[in-house]
């Protein structure tokens, strides 16, 4: 099944840009394009795909900037509530025994040790892969709503041609009702023509032929296996579970049904129509690519 969906996202001091897309595939093929120095991150994005997908030939690809170069500075904002609350305690005390204190600026706390620390690429880089991963589920959903909106219209056109195969399965069953007198009538002429040139007649043998032309000219199962596959589709369409594999499935069934109608046809109708089948079932079976 296609689908498309991008983004864009940050994370001081980096940035980065998002780009997801599939076609169709008869299994499923993730291809990741992502920085290979971010540890975790493909592992991570691969197990998350492998879960919400199903079916397709899907690539994501990541791109990420960093806007400066070097380690950054950082506050540790535990220690900077610890050294505020001691600054307090002091300033309290201080006043209880009316002495005054020196007003304290940003610079003063700032230099006490461990206010102000360095991050370490090491850190940088985990807490990127974690950005990242967050960011990637609105990605994620942004791409499996265009997915699920393409699902709901190849919904409506394979209802839409499992109704057409219906209708001519029905169409099919009048032809083979018409045909009956047609074909008594050719196996009568038949009979009359070996009968009429020939002196001594093998009754058992003929009995034998009929009986063979009629097992050959009998489309009964194939019209019954042909509505059978009819409601197997329908009960498929009605999943919420990927189908896809089990509807291409089926209808390579209804194709080698098709086929062998309108080799039993023996009747213009009858191939018309089966002919007619074998149009919509190759359409349908086109669609059904896409179905995960």
């Amino acid at each position: 099944m296609t689908g498309f969906a991008s983004g864009t996202g940050a994370h001081a001091p980096f940035s980065w840009t998002w780009e997801m897309r599939s076609v169709n595939a008869k299994g499923l093929d993730l291809r990741l394009r992502v920085p290979d120095w971010i540890e975790g991150l493909e592992t991570a994005l691969r197990a998350r795909l492998g879960k919400a997908l199903g079916r397709g030939n899907v690539t994501l690809t990541l791109r990420v900037q960093r806007e400066e170069m070097g380690s950054e500075l950082s506050v540790n904002d535990a220690v900077l509530a610890s050294v505020l609350s001691a600054l307090a305690t002091v300033e309290h005390k201080a006043k209880e025994r009316g002495l005054s204190l020196a007003q304290t600026t940003a610079a003063d706390l700032l230099s006490v040790r461990g206010v102000l620390e360095q991050t370490s690429p090491e850190q940088e880089t985990k807490e990127l892969a974690a950005a990242l991963i967050a960011d990637f589920e609105p990605l994620l959903a942004q791409f499996l709503a265009m997915r699920a909106s393409e699902g709901e219209a190849l919904h409506a056109v394979l209802t839409r041609q499992t109704g057409e195969i219906e209708t001519l399965v029905a169409q099919a069953e009048e032809a083979v009702a018409a045909r009956r007198s047609e074909m008594a009538a050719a196996l009568r002429n038949a009979l009359d023509r070996v009968t009429q040139n020939t002196d001594a007649v093998d009754e058992q043998r003929i009995a034998q032929e009929l009986a063979l032309i009629a097992v050959k000219s009998d489309v009964t199962e194939e019209l019954d296996r042909l509505k059978a596959h009819i409601g197997a589709a329908r009960g498929l369409l009605q999943e919420r579970n990927p189908v896809g594999r089990k509807i291409d499935f089926l209808m390579q069934e209804f194709n080698r049904e098709a086929n062998t109608l309108c080799s039993k046809s023996q009747n213009a109708d009858l191939t018309r129509i089966g002919l007619d089948l074998k149009t919509v079932i190759d359409q349908m079976r086109e669609q059904v690519q896409n179905v995960e």
